[in-house]
């Protein structure tokens, strides 16, 4: 029988999926990041857990994986949930994955809440391209670097951070990344569910007067940098000299540089005259 990932509401015991109240019931084995948080969740979904509980979170996770793998091997479901969203995304459950993929047993998952994609999409930030990037550095040194990666980073960036640590964080954010917009979600889905957007200066100086809460902040990605027309000129003055026709050369750095195909033309011919 398979290892289950189950996703788990983020706050609303509503958002459970009818696939997770049926795998509470029918497991032989629950591994819980909380065991308190899965029994206050069952009650909320009027179900009784039909299996062994046992606990499953970060400092036990590598001592659990033997005894879980030998159930696996014995043919019994086991079923990992994790406090709040998807096991495995900055929560326990990684290493359990590979070793049963090490081990060629079954991996499946029951899909849910997530406070990534949630978060992205409340955000009003683009969402067709985006990273995850886990829990933000807590050491200067790591995140001076961090932020440093984040300079050049186009695609929209989702992190978690922890309340009282927020207003720093956004604080360097705005002094290594400039004025980039942001959005921070608090307390997704529960009842003091918050969404602020802004510039990162304007979210730092909010999030100085202090902040509760699970805490999920998204990003808006580097702007590319502009590209002028003269600075494609010898791009294209090179194709051609390689073979291609002018026009189609044109037509296609046009195109990847997002500038105007006519514009590029007119001024290869304008350098040639010269």
């Amino acid at each position: 029988m398979p290892l289950v990932l189950a996703a788990t509401p983020l706050g609303d015991s509503r958002d459970a999926s009818p696939r997770l109240v049926t795998a509470l019931a029918a497991a032989d084995v629950i591994a819980a990041e909380d065991t308190r948080r899965l029994r206050a969740l069952a009650a909320a979904l009027d179900v009784t857990p039909g299996g062994r509980v046992v606990s499953f979170y970060e400092d036990v996770e590598t001592a659990r994986l033997p005894k879980l793998l030998e159930s696996l091997h014995a043919g019994e479901t086991v079923l990992l949930v994790t406090d709040a969203g998807m096991p495995s995304v900055s929560d326990p459950g990684y290493r359990l994955v590979a070793a049963c993929v090490a081990e060629d047993l079954p991996v499946t998952c029951l899909p849910g809440p997530s406070a990534v994609t949630t978060a992205l999409a409340v955000s009003g930030l683009p969402s067709d391209r985006f990273c995850f990037e886990g829990f933000a550095p807590r050491k200067n040194g790591e995140k001076a670097r961090w932020f440093a990666a984040l300079a050049s980073e186009q695609r929209t960036v989702v992190f978690f951070e922890s309340p009282h640590r927020l207003a720093a964080t956004l604080a360097e954010a705005a002094e290594a990344l400039g004025e980039r917009r942001a959005a921070v979600c608090r307390e997704l889905t529960k009842t003091y569910e918050e969404v602020r957007r802004g510039t990162l200066a304007e979210l730092a100086e909010w999030a100085a007067g202090g902040v509760r809460g699970e805490i999920t902040v998204v990003l808006e990605g580097a702007r590319p940098a502009a590209v002028s027309v003269s600075d494609l000129v010898e791009e294209v003055a090179a194709r051609v000299a390689a073979g291609e026709r002018l026009k189609s050369a044109a037509a296609e750095v046009a195109g990847v540089a997002g500038v105007s195909r006519k514009e590029l033309y007119d001024a290869v011919l304008a350098a040639r005259r010269g």
